[in-house]
């Protein structure tokens, strides 16, 4: 079997969610078998358990302060300097190549492609990378700044942008965003009821995923709407339910109040619209499900590029406040739910539900290019601080 590694972090719930997607996607592929690999949780977990709360908190919390951050990552020649600092995870994804021998390497994370680079220059040779950005428009250049076999994006758009920046037009390919299979392969049946009828509710899909105290707000100005059916998703966190359940209670509006799920897709698929913020799994995710969003909240920097896709389209709006999100939801349904209908039209020209196939059938039809390869051995140095490893020959 030829071994395909997926190079993904939890900072974000599009790096994983798109990695798992093209997990599924290249193992569909005969003679394949591609696996996924989180460094960062590999190599130090409790601190990557922390520095993933610390980046939550950061976003949620301090907005502006990330924002003036995710800036100077951006512009910053400085900023890819502090990669030098993650040696150790350097070494691991050195020994992992080595051992695992992958035909190719594919990432959703920008960080990698500067640990690779690394490697190389210190002496090793391998199979081609591929990155897979998982933001729209508004591209972070260490996405870019960092050498690859090709760029995957979301749209023309975002391809024109990195052309723009210098990227070689030939090595850009839109793609779209690696989504789960699950939008693909959907069912003809698993639609939203008709919302012109009067006996259909008006499905609406909550996922929070901000603060207790908005999604309390949130949902209270939701449930005062006879005629709604609410799916409110509470994730992980257990008394945020419960005390959800009790205010749904008896509530004009009808609510299933979800914890945790793995039916998202579904979920998304089987609604007229969803709230939550402009993450980029829940922006692509409610684009290929044809599920309209109405964007509650925007984190400055890399959220900003999904909020304009859909806006640039015209297939979604922004509603930051209780009373602002329900104004936009009676306005979406008016009218025998013309401007529903609108938008769900758009959203079609929009979506590429197969993307995780298409990358996939990409890196797999290039890899031809690769063969025949030579394999450098690593350094001297490099040697002395890897010694238990194997000697690195790289298969393409």
């Amino acid at each position: 079997m030829a071994k395909v590694l997926i190079l993904t972090a939890g900072y974000g719930e599009g790096h994983n969610s798109a990695a798992r997607a093209l997990q599924a996607a290249f193992n569909e592929q005969p003679g394949i078998d591609a696996e996924l690999v989180d460094l960062f949780a590999l190599r130090a977990p409790r601190l990557n358990q922390i520095s993933r709360h610390g980046y939550l908190r950061l976003i949620n919390t301090a907005p502006k302060l990330w924002s003036r951050l995710y800036r100077w990552l951006d512009e910053s020649p400085r900023a890819p300097g502090f990669f030098r600092l993650l040696a150790s995870h350097r070494r691991l994804l050195g020994r992992i190549i080595a051992e695992k021998q992958p035909v190719a390497l594919v990432s959703t994370y920008p960080v990698y492609a500067w640990l690779l680079n690394q490697l190389q220059h210190e002496g090793h040779q391998f199979c081609p990378h591929y990155t897979v950005i998982t933001d729209a428009l508004t591209i972070n250049s260490l996405w870019y700044r960092a050498g690859s076999a090709g760029w995957f994006v979301t749209d023309p758009d975002s391809a024109a942008f990195l052309r723009e920046q210098g990227v070689a037009a030939d090595k850009v390919h839109v793609s779209g965003f690696p989504v789960a299979l699950a939008f693909a392969d959907r069912p003809p049946g698993l639609v939203p009821p008709e919302p012109a009828s009067p006996a259909q509710p008006r499905r609406v899909l909550f996922m929070i995923n901000t603060g207790r105290t908005s999604a309390l707000a949130i949902t209270r100005a939701l449930l005062r709407n006879p005629g709604w059916h609410l799916t409110i998703t509470a994730g992980r966190d257990d008394s945020l339910r419960r005390e959800l359940i009790a205010l749904a209670d008896g509530a004009p509006a009808t609510a299933d109040i979800l914890g945790w799920t793995d039916r998202i897709p579904q979920l998304l698929m089987t609604h007229h619209v969803a709230v939550s913020k402009a993450g980029g799994a829940t922006t692509q995710e409610s684009i290929n499900a044809l599920c309209p969003l109405v964007v509650s909240q925007i984190v400055p920097g890399q959220e900003e590029g999904n909020y304009e896709l859909i806006r640039r389209h015209d297939a979604g709006a922004l509603a930051e406040t209780p009373g602002e999100i329900v104004a936009t939801l009676h306005r979406l349904f008016a009218d025998d739910a013309k401007l529903w209908r609108h938008w769900r039209t758009n959203l079609r020209n929009l979506a590429k539900p197969d993307a995780a196939r298409t990358i996939a059938a990409t890196v797999l039809a290039q890899r031809e290019s690769f063969l025949g390869a030579t394999a450098i051995p690593p350094s001297s140095s490099e040697r002395g601080e890897v010694a238990a490893s194997p000697e690195i020959t790289f298969v393409t």
